[in-house]
This record gives C-alpha cells, sequence and structure tokens, in this order.
C-alpha cells in the first residue's frame, strides 16, 4: 500500500513541475534551431543577421484598392500614426514625412557624417559650387526638401547623405507616395525595433500595423472601403510560420488524439481502461517537453509539432499492458513477468537511436532526441510502474484472443512473402543506388512552412520597393569599437568603387551612421571658424541668386559642429539610430565585427569574384565576403550528412545491444532485417515519387526503427504456444499498436507544413511494413 501511494504521489509530483515548467517555456520558430551550437565565424555571422540583422527587422506593407489619391491618404495618415510607436525604428512611404526620426539624427550630425565633407567643400569654389547644385536641385522632385534645407545645409550634405543611403533600385513614386511599379498599390516600408527572431515582438508590431490601418480606414469613409492591407518580411513570415506549425499540429494531434480514442473505445469497451491507457501517452509528453525546456533556453515549435506525433507510439506500451494481460485475475504481474523484458529492450533500443542526435551540433535535431528519449522513456515506466497501481481491484480488461486468432490466420501466409520481401529489397537497394545524387534535398527552403503564395508577394513588393536582398555580407573585424569603424570605412571605399562600375547596386554599413572618431575629426578639421567661413561664403555668393543673410543658421550650425565632442557608441544609446548600428555591429569574445550588406544590382547577381578582388586591392585584413544562403544551404548538408552518420552509428550500437542480450547473430540479423527493409522500401518509395528526402525524413525513418523493433522483438522472443506461433494476444496487440502508430503519424503527412510532413511521410508506410517484414521473418510463424 505504502508502495503503491509513493509511486503515485511521485508522478503526480513529476507532471506537476512539468506543467509549471511547461507554463513559463519560451517556444519559438526561426532557423536557428537548422544552425550549430558552437559556430564558426561564418556561421556566427549568419545566425546574427537570421535573428538580429537588418532585412529580419523589415515589414513592407502594400495598400491595395481606391484609386491613387485615396491610397496615397491612407499611406500617409498610417506613417503619420505609426511614427510615435516606439515599435518602430522607421517607417517610410516616400513622402516627406517619413522618417524623420533618422532624418533627424543625420541633419543635427549631418557635418560629421557626410562622407561629402572635406577641406575642399569649405573653400570658395567647394561652397560656390555646393550652393549652385542645390540651387539646381530645387526644380526636381525632391527640390522642396532641399528648399527646406538651404539656410541651414547649402553644401547639400543631408540630401546627398539621405540619397546614399537609398542608393540602388528606387520605388515608383505617385501622389507623393511610393506606389508599386503597376500603379495600383501604396508602399511602406517599416523597420521594428526587435529582431525578426522576437516572433511575439513582431506579431505586437504587425497587430499595431493593422489596428492603425483599420483607424485610417474608417477615418477616411465610405472613399476608402474596398481598401486592403498586405504585409510581408523576415518577421511577418516567420510569425505566419509559426502559426502554421502551432495550428498544424494541434490540428493534427486533435485528429490524432479523435482516431486513436475512437479505435481505443471500439477496443476496450471500455471508458476506465480508455482513460488509463492514455495516462502514459500524456505523461510522456510532459515530461519530454520539460526535458527540453531544461536542457535548452527554448523549445522550437518543430519540436513540438514532433510530440504531438510522439503519441502514437506512446501509447503503445499501454495496449501492450491491456491487450497482452487479457482476462487473467493477475494480469499485470504475469504482463510484467512475461512482457516486459521484451518492451524494455525494445525501449532500450529506441533510447539508443535516438540518443545519437543528442550528439548532433544542430539543435533542432538535439531536441528531437531528447524529446523522444524523455518522451519515450516516461511512457513505459509509467506504463510498468503506475497504471498497475490505478487499476481497480479484480479489474479485467477485455479479452481479443479471438480477434488474435482472426490476425494469426492471416499471419501464417507471411512467411511464403520471404523471397518477395528480399526481392522488394534488393529492388529499393538499386533505386537507391541508381539514384543516389538526388536521395537528399540540401536545400534548407525544403523545410520551409512559407506557401508558394507568401513566397511571391515578398519577391514581388522587395522588388517594387528596391530592396535589394543580395544575400551577400562584407565581415570585417578589429579589436576596438572605433577600429573596427575604421576598417568598415575603407571596406566602404572599395565597395563605393564596386557601386560606381554597377557590381552592386550599393552597400549598409555601420560607419555611414557612426564613423570613427579619427574620421569624425577629420571631417570637423576641414569646417573652418566661423569668421573665416562667414568670409569664404561671401565670396562663394557671387553670381548665385542668394543672399548671405539667408545662411545665418548655416554659419550657425557649422561652427556648433566643429566643436562637438566626436559621436561613440554610447552616444546612441536611447535613440533611433542605435538599433540600426547594433544590427551591422557585433561583439564578439575577443573583438568586434562590423558587418555591411551588399544591395545586388539590376541583374540581381553579385559577381563574388570581383568583390572578392577588390576588397585585397586595397589591403582589408581579414575581410569576408559572406554567402548567406550558400552558408545556410552548406550548413545544412554537413548537418544532414552529420545526421545520417549519427542515424548509423545508433543502428550499429542498437545491433550491439542485440547482440549483448540475445547472444545470437542470427536472432539478431532477423530483427534488423524487417526494420533496415522497411526503411529502405520507404525511402525508395518517396525517391520514386520525385520526392528528396530531408533531415526531418531521416528522423521519420528513424522512428520507424524505433516502432518496428517492439514488433521484432515481440515475435522473435513473445510468448508462444506449444506449436511455436506467437500468441493470439501479443499479436493482436502488435496490430493495434500499428494502427494507433499509423493514426498517430499518418495525418501529418497531411498537414501542409513540410517539416511535419515529412515524417508523416516516411513513418505512417514504414512502420506497416516493419510489421509485415517482422512477420514474414519471424522464425516460428508456420503455414
Amino acid at each position: 500500500m505504502k508502495n503503491r501511494v509513493f509511486i503515485i504521489a511521485t508522478w503526480l509530483a513529476i507532471l506537476l513541475v512539468g506543467s509549471v515548467l511547461i507554463s513559463t517555456t519560451k517556444f519559438t520558430a526561426n532557423l536557428s534551431e537548422f544552425l550549430p551550437r558552437s559556430p564558426t565565424t561564418q556561421q556566427a555571422v549568419l545566425n546574427e543577421q537570421l535573428r538580429q540583422g537588418i532585412l529580419s527587422r523589415q515589414i513592407m506593407i502594400r495598400i491595395d484598392g481606391g484609386d491613387a489619391t485615396i491610397r496615397a491618404k491612407l499611406s500617409n495618415e498610417l506613417v503619420r500614426k505609426l511614427q510615435g510607436n516606439t515599435a518602430f525604428l522607421s517607417i517610410n512611404n516616400g513622402s516627406n514625412n517619413g522618417d524623420t526620426r533618422i532624418f533627424h539624427y543625420i541633419f543635427s550630425h549631418r557635418y560629421l557624417l557626410s562622407p561629402t565633407v572635406n577641406p575642399t567643400l569649405f573653400t570658395v569654389a567647394g561652397l560656390h559650387d555646393a550652393i549652385a547644385d542645390s540651387i539646381d536641385m530645387l526644380a526636381t522632385p525632391g527640390g522642396e526638401m532641399v528648399q527646406s534645407l538651404l539656410p541651414s545645409d547649402p553644401t547639400g550634405a543631408t540630401v546627398q547623405m539621405i540619397q546614399s543611403m537609398g542608393s540602388g533600385v528606387r520605388p515608383v513614386t505617385r501622389d507623393g507616395v511610393w506606389s508599386s511599379r503597376s500603379g495600383k498599390s501604396a508602399l511602406i516600408l517599416a523597420q521594428t525595433r526587435a529582431s525578426g527572431s522576437a516572433i511575439n515582438a513582431q506579431q505586437a508590431a504587425i497587430n499595431d500595423i493593422q489596428t492603425a490601418f483599420a483607424v485610417a480606414k474608417s477615418e477616411a469613409g465610405s472613399v476608402a472601403a474596398n481598401t486592403t492591407l498586405m504585409m510581408t518580411g523576415v518577421g511577418v513570415i516567420s510569425v505566419a510560420s509559426r502559426d502554421a506549425i502551432v495550428h498544424a499540429a494541434e490540428l493534427m494531434s486533435t485528429i490524432s488524439i479523435t482516431l486513436i480514442i475512437l479505435l481505443l473505445l471500439l477496443v476496450y469497451r471500455s471508458g476506465i481502461v480508455l482513460i488509463l491507457g492514455l495516462i502514459p501517452v500524456f505523461s510522456g509528453v510532459i515530461v519530454g517537453i520539460s526535458a527540453v525546456a531544461l536542457g535548452f533556453s527554448v523549445v522550437y515549435d518543430i519540436t513540438l509539432g514532433f510530440g504531438t506525433a510522439l503519441i502514437g507510439e506512446a501509447v503503445d506500451y499501454s495496449i501492450y499492458f491491456f491487450v497482452q494481460s487479457g482476462q487473467s485475475a493477475t494480469g499485470s504481474d504475469e504482463w510484467i513477468r512475461k512482457y516486459w523484458p521484451t518492451i524494455r529492450l525494445g525501449v532500450f533500443t529506441s533510447i539508443i537511436g535516438f540518443a545519437s542526435l543528442l550528439f548532433s551540433n544542430l539543435p533542432g535535431l538535439a531536441q528531437l532526441g531528447l524529446y523522444a528519449i524523455a518522451g519515450l522513456l516516461t511512457a513505459a515506466i509509467v506504463t510498468r510502474l503506475v497504471l498497475p497501481t490505478l487499476l481497480p481491484g479484480n479489474f479485467k480488461s477485455r479479452d481479443l484472443s479471438s480477434i488474435g486468432e482472426h490476425l494469426l490466420r492471416l499471419t501464417r501466409t507471411l512467411s511464403a512473402l520471404r523471397p518477395g520481401v528480399v526481392l522488394l529489397l534488393i529492388a529499393a537497394s538499386a533505386v537507391l543506388v541508381s539514384h543516389r545524387d538526388k536521395i537528399w534535398n540540401y536545400d534548407l527552403s525544403a523545410l520551409s512552412p512559407v506557401p508558394a503564395a507568401a513566397q511571391r508577394l515578398y519577391t514581388q513588393m522587395r522588388t517594387d520597393l528596391g530592396v535589394s536582398e543580395s544575400g551577400y555580407l562584407v565581415v570585417v573585424s578589429a579589436p576596438t569599437v572605433n577600429a573596427t569603424l575604421a576598417v568598415a570605412e575603407k571596406t566602404g571605399n572599395a565597395l563605393q568603387g564596386l557601386v560606381e562600375n554597377h557590381v552592386i547596386a550599393g552597400y549598409e554599413s555601420p560607419a555611414r551612421y557612426l564613423p570613427s572618431v579619427t574620421l569624425q575629426q577629420e571631417r570637423q578639421a576641414a569646417i573652418p571658424p566661423k569668421d573665416v567661413l562667414e568670409m569664404r561664403l561671401r565670396e562663394a555668393l557671387l553670381g548665385l541668386p542668394v543672399k548671405a543673410s539667408l545662411f545665418t543658421p548655416f554659419i550657425k550650425e557649422s561652427e556648433a559642429q566643429r566643436t562637438l565632442t566626436p559621436l561613440t557608441l554610447a552616444d546612441l544609446r536611447g535613440t533611433s539610430i542605435e538599433m540600426v548600428v547594433n544590427s551591422m555591429l557585433i561583439r564578439h569574445g575577443n573583438g568586434w565585427d562590423a558587418i555591411l550588406p551588399l544591395k545586388a544590382p539590376a541583374s540581381g547577381i553579385v559577381d563574388a569574384q570581383r568583390v572578392r578582388a577588390s576588397l585585397a586591392r586595397h589591403h582589408i585584413p581579414g575581410a569576408m565576403l559572406i554567402d548567406l544562403s550558400g552558408t545556410s544551404n552548406q550548413l545544412y548538408k554537413s548537418y544532414l550528412i552529420n545526421g545520417i552518420k549519427l542515424s548509423l552509428s545508433g543502428v550499429a550500437f542498437i545491433a550491439l545491444l542485440l547482440l549483448f542480450v540475445l547472444r545470437s547473430p542470427v536472432r539478431v540479423f532477423r530483427i534488423l532485417l524487417p526494420l533496415i527493409a522497411a526503411v529502405l522500401t520507404v525511402s525508395a518509395g518517396l525517391v520514386l515519387l520525385g520526392y528528396e528526402l530531408n533531415i526531418m525524413n531521416l528522423i521519420g525513418l528513424m522512428l520507424i526503427v524505433a516502432v518496428g523493433s517492439n514488433y521484432a522483438l515481440f515475435f522473435d522472443r513473445g510468448d508462444r504456444q506449444v506449436h511455436g506461433e506467437i500468441a493470439p494476444r501479443t499479436l493482436a496487440s502488435l496490430v493495434i499498436a500499428n494502427i494507433t502508430t499509423i493514426m498517430g503519424f499518418g495525418p501529418l503527412a497531411f498537414s501542409g507544413v513540410p517539416v511535419l510532413q515529412a515524417i508523416g511521410a516516411a513513418v505512417a508506410p514504414g512502420v506497416v511494413l516493419a510489421l509485415l517484414f517482422s512477420a514474414s521473418f519471424s522464425q516460428h510463424t508456420t503455414v
């Protein structure tokens, strides 16, 4: 009695602690699950850009419907409403009202920031030419801004810097705001304060945009009734991906649980047995998620999705318990004595198989491995220790021997299929060998849950807005912030030549917004004292249609900027520009990295060789050109290959365990052959259907081995009748468990989420084949 109370109390305490832990766990959906835990420099940069990069913060907004005038009105109103929102660093629609915070920073420090500032600019001739150019610009489309700035900045430093920030392909402007090339949409580009990987913050920013648009639309009245809002960007896609995975996981788990409950009700004909049978399942899910939460800082949504599928296998243990124990008054004790050793060995084989994933440097795989181990081990232990203590006195479950007898008659014919299975194994191997270059998909995008329509919208809006995403970064390093900025400036000189030769359309740099102290001091030194500047200005204005008195603000502000203390990173703290610089200036263990994203030319293709050659000519120490897409795919490929090796090592250790326990190479061969045949057949079938396998298919193949090992072991070691056949109740339990596994994993194949589809498409057919092949190779099956 005391032992029973202790077991139940301990079990409930573990579930309670696990539930509390889960309630405080952070769940996330981003590509970092496919990035290494101990990255190289290039891998670290890739990780940082996916999490914190400029592109990850951009939200591209499109207003459709209505006429151009109403779209422009809504665009301006939306920008106005969002400019005071601290969730956004900037919000711009091409009008003079956009981007005011960054504009204010640039204008207030223009002579420290502008690359046009040099001693020549402040000579008589330099001032004359600069002011003449500014006067000429008054008649251009941007003349309104030039006119407002002319008294304070006749040199045009502010305007030129803003133009350099928008170098490359510019959006079309209609009715004073950005428009799509078709002219049917108004466009806005927002940059969030939160990174693209901060899913909840991105969701909040999206909600703010939607709310502001709804208010603006309501205020505009009936003329805006047909207008709609569309958004895209890394953050928007991340939110949609998380929602898609969570929705699919919830829907598929609901379908799976419903199907499994209906089946078990049909089998058990008892609500009590049904409830008891689901206890190991939910115990495994809670402990599995808790184990991952303790072992990692976050739980990936993919892991959560995988957990729903675990229901299909974890329920097997209770099925074995209730079906195999049958009507015996001492059923649980007899089951523990006769069947538990076989189940225990099956659990150990599963643990060994998934333990190999724990050694993966890929957090996503390591999480799946830990979840599977903790979940399955918990389900098995709860079945062994908790279920027997929860049974009421004289408990008896439904006797399924009659169903087992019918199944046994069908099973007797399977031994005749052994030659066919061998031929199928040979054929599958031949298919895989002949398609060996097309078996695996090494492209990370194969796992993307983003629908094709959303990808097209992202590409179209990026093109319309001129948000050029070349996928290339230049990375330079130095021991200090100032030294890093100085190297970034030298790198900018190399890249500027490439811009002029149309190799790239432009580039971003932290030094654009925060030059090195040395360069700021050089620019300040170019500004003459107030009395000298006044004299030169009077001479410079000869022949120009403006008076010196107009430029009193220019004289005053030039003197103020000449004596300013140079800007440092600390000066940016709390300003709108801080996050912009921080996204491109990253601290690492021994120093700092400056990230300079490149903008693709009109062709969309960056000539990497010419970029590297330019960096080499300018003798920039340690400069790296990183191809984000190539690096991410290369990483994914390396870890997929590593995952395959780890899986094979897991199979090898399973074979060693079986050899140690069974002491018979023949029996080990008979157990493993059906599992290998099932894995190869499923793989070959998917390849023949034109499907390239990915890392989640690999998890599915491992699950075939984990689940199928129970079948093979029962056919090898299960209690047998005198005439040498598997017991009817044992066979019935295997078939019922097989069906529940199909119900658990099968719906995933139709989830619409690639990472979940990959698991379902492999496991559902694989476990069926594993059962059939195990039966056909059973030593004691007779015809």
